[in-house]
Order: C-alpha cells, then sequence, then structure tokens
C-alpha cells in the first residue's frame, strides 16, 4: 500500500532552513507500530500522519523517530501547507486538526503565513534540578516549568547562542524537553524580533530541535507578561534557524508562520 508523502521545512520561506517535518497523507488509518516504523525511516524530529475524518476535519497524529508527542508545532503548520498545496483545502478555508491535544484550527492568511490556534502553556517558577545547571552549563536568570517542558531564561543571546548542552544529563530530568531564552539584541540586517531560544529534547529522540513551535505556547505568555505586549516575534537559533510568529491570547496562543516543500514521494509498505 503506498502511502504519499510530502517533506515541508516549516517556520521559513526558504528551502533548508526553518523545522523539517515529513507530512504522511493517509487515505485509511494505519496502525500505530507502523506509524512509528514510518517516523524512524524519516528520521526527523516529527513525522505527521493526516487522516480525513467524515465530519470535514482531519485526524492529525505526530511522532518523533523514539515515540509518539501530544503537540507538535512545525509538523500542524506543515501539515496544513500540505493539506492547502495539494488542494485538498481551499486558500483561506479554516483547517480543523483532531489531536492528542484538542482541536486545533489553521488557516492560510493572503501573505502566506499559516496562522494556528494553540493551547497556552504557561510556567511557573519551579525549583531547578542541579542536573540541569549543570547540563547546561550556565548561570540561570530564571527557571519555570509547564508539564512537559523547563523554560529557562540566561542573560544575553552570547550566553544562549554559546550553550553546548549536555544531552545525555537532559535525558534523564523529570521534564523531556528543555527550553532556553533571552530577550533578543538587535542585530543589524537579520529579522526584528522580541525573544531568541533554544529547545531540547533527548528524551525524545531530537537533540536540539531547530525551530519548535509548541514551545512558543510557553514563550509567547512568558514573553508577553515580561514586556508587556501581545504580539511577538520569536527567532529560534538554531543552526537552520526560524521564526515564529506569537500573540497570547489566554488561553490559546496564535502561532504564524510560513513553510516550504522540499521533497515528495510515495512510501512502499
Amino acid at each position: 500500500m503506498p502511502i504519499k508523502f510530502i517533506t515541508v521545512d516549516a517556520f521559513t520561506d526558504k528551502p533548508f532552513r526553518g523545522n523539517p517535518a515529513a507530512v504522511c497523507l493517509l487515505e485509511e488509518a494505519i496502525d500505530q507500530r507502523l506509524m512509528q516504523a514510518i517516523a524512524l525511516e524519516m528520521n526527523l524530529s516529527e513525522t505527521a500522519f493526516v487522516l480525513p475524518e467524515a465530519d470535514g476535519g482531519w485526524r492529525l497524529r505526530w511522532f518523533t523517530p523514539e515515540a509518539e508527542v501530544k503537540l507538535c508545532g512545525h509538523a500542524t503548520l506543515a501539515a496544513a501547507h500540505a493539506l492547502y498545496e495539494q488542494g485538498q483545502v481551499a486558500n483561506g478555508a479554516v483547517v480543523v486538526f483532531h489531536t492528542a491535544s484538542g482541536p486545533l484550527s489553521c488557516i492560510r492568511q493572503e501573505d502566506g503565513d499559516i496562522e494556528m490556534d494553540f493551547p497556552a502553556m504557561p510556567v511557573a517558577p519551579t525549583v531547578a534540578p542541579m542536573e540541569l545547571f549543570a547540563a547546561l552549563g550556565a548561570p540561570l536568570a530564571y527557571v519555570g516549568a509547564s508539564e512537559s517542558n523547563y523554560l529557562v531564561e540566561v542573560e544575553n543571546e552570547a550566553t544562549l547562542r554559546g550553550i553546548r548542552p549536555d544531552l545525555r544529563l537532559l535525558a534523564t530530568l523529570p521534564k523531556w524537553g528543555t527550553i532556553v531564552t533571552c530577550r533578543a539584541a538587535a542585530h543589524e540586517g537579520e529579522p526584528d524580533h522580541d525573544f531568541v531560544s533554544r529547545f531540547f529534547a533527548p528524551a525524545k529522540g531530537v537533540g536540539e530541535d531547530p525551530v519548535t513551535g509548541s514551545a512558543h505556547c510557553s514563550l509567547g505568555p512568558y514573553w508577553s507578561a515580561k514586556l508587556g505586549k501581545a504580539k511577538l516575534i520569536g527567532f529560534q537559533a538554531s543552526k537552520r534557524g526560524g521564526i515564529v510568529r506569537v500573540e497570547d491570547r489566554g488561553e490559546r496562543v496564535t502561532l504564524g508562520g510560513r513553510a516550504v516543500t522540499v521533497m515528495h514521494g510515495a512510501l512502499r509498505v
């Protein structure tokens, strides 16, 4: 049974930037073990599986090479982009995904940005385990936690960009993801942004994630409160880099960005 797939670079408008995700466009349900095997074969940070449902919506699941995850921003953006590009959803129409984190809606704007409605994941101050300090090897100005992630603020971009984490140690922490962030410094020639971040999730088989939409469900509320504005732009300072537009709306956040297709084909399974 061939399964059509598309590889999409999310949170960028340039190939080989942003965060790549594979999107498998299913015509019928497949076994979870097969989905996990496909994700391992794709060997990207996330592979999305999209299945049409009777109500006009779409079932969406996300897998890393190691495990299924409850929420993934860049692979949701990639999935919406794939449906629009393939003509399965008309431009301007809302895509509704049914997921483990509840319904998520997406819409492509006239300027090409795709906006996604996600649950906010605010962090609360927490006592950081000593292993977190040791793994990051940098002074931490703030440590908070959500259900899944630590959020760590450092003093400046030089510190953030210079972190070389001990991924084995990070993988042993109670939270499976670690967000490191700081306020943005001005850089000539770079897009204006309000804050900078990096994201590590070795416990899920992802060392450093290139651009992490779901992390901005926490970064949005955090920086909105600190900077006193609801609409923000985040830059994720991985080697590939990417821009995420965020609007804090209380219990929900809007994440926005662009995507570009770099590959398509069919799996023979």
